[in-house]
């Protein structure tokens, strides 16, 4: 595990490089008895709402990998004093049970506005999220369905883990707004977080099932109900 904090990225290989990398992997599935529910797509694309559903509606476990990134950056993780030791007082958060924090938000802007930094931080964190979803697939490998949502499911290749994928696909202009109202952020900073990601089309030309979440929303559940 030390390898992989102390890992550091070549500044010459660039995102268009790393996107081609992972492409030629992405079209690996999980090919087990298992069904395994790979639920992707932009940034505010409506993965959250399509989980709930399959959550509270289907009774299917979920495994959230935002849920574990965000855990492994709470105080006296090891990811945080590695992105403490990194960024200094520029995310340094209030003390917490006597361990500094971060400053997730100060974070965000970082990732969001240098690409290195963002591949930097993706490599500490994406292993730390694969081992979680190792475990928790080996824990409950006797359920007959199991559903992942993972944002950067492609780029990050955990579609090896995913018998299946979903893209949830609704338009820029929709992440946008979504963003905006849900961070709070300028229309600007919205834009340039949508676009630090594979953009939609791309996702979609890998995905095993596309559901549209442009519209009304009984559309996507409709779709979603002919698959369960």
């Amino acid at each position: 595990m030390a390898q992989i904090f102390q890992k550091q990225l070549n500044p010459s290989l660039s995102c268009a490089m790393i996107g081609e990398i992972h492409n030629q992997k992405s079209l690996h599935r999980w090919n087990g008895p298992q069904r395994r529910i790979g639920i992707t797509g932009g940034i505010a694309s409506g993965k959250s709402s399509v989980g709930k559903y399959l959550k509270e509606i289907k009774g299917f476990p979920i495994l959230d990998a935002d849920l574990y990134a965000h855990n492994a950056l709470a105080p006296g993780k090891t990811p945080t004093r590695v992105i403490l030791e990194r960024y200094g007082n520029a995310v340094a958060g209030q003390i917490q049970n006597h361990q500094p924090s971060i400053n997730r938000s100060a974070l965000s802007k970082i990732i969001f506005s240098d690409p290195n930094e963002r591949l930097w931080i993706e490599e500490l964190i994406h292993p730390i999220v694969h081992m979680h979803f190792t475990k928790e697939l080996e824990r409950m490998k006797n359920s007959p369905v199991i559903v992942l949502i993972v944002p950067l499911l492609f780029e990050a290749g955990f579609n090896n883990l995913c018998s299946e994928v979903w893209v949830i696909n609704c338009t820029t202009d929709q992440q946008c707004l979504r963003l905006q109202k849900r961070e709070g952020i300028s229309s600007d900073e919205a834009l340039k977080r949508v676009q630090s990601q594979w953009p939609l089309q791309e996702k979609i030309g890998l995905a095993d099932v596309v559901i549209d979440n442009q519209g009304d929303f009984q559309k996507w559940i409709a779709k979603v109900n002919q698959l369960c």
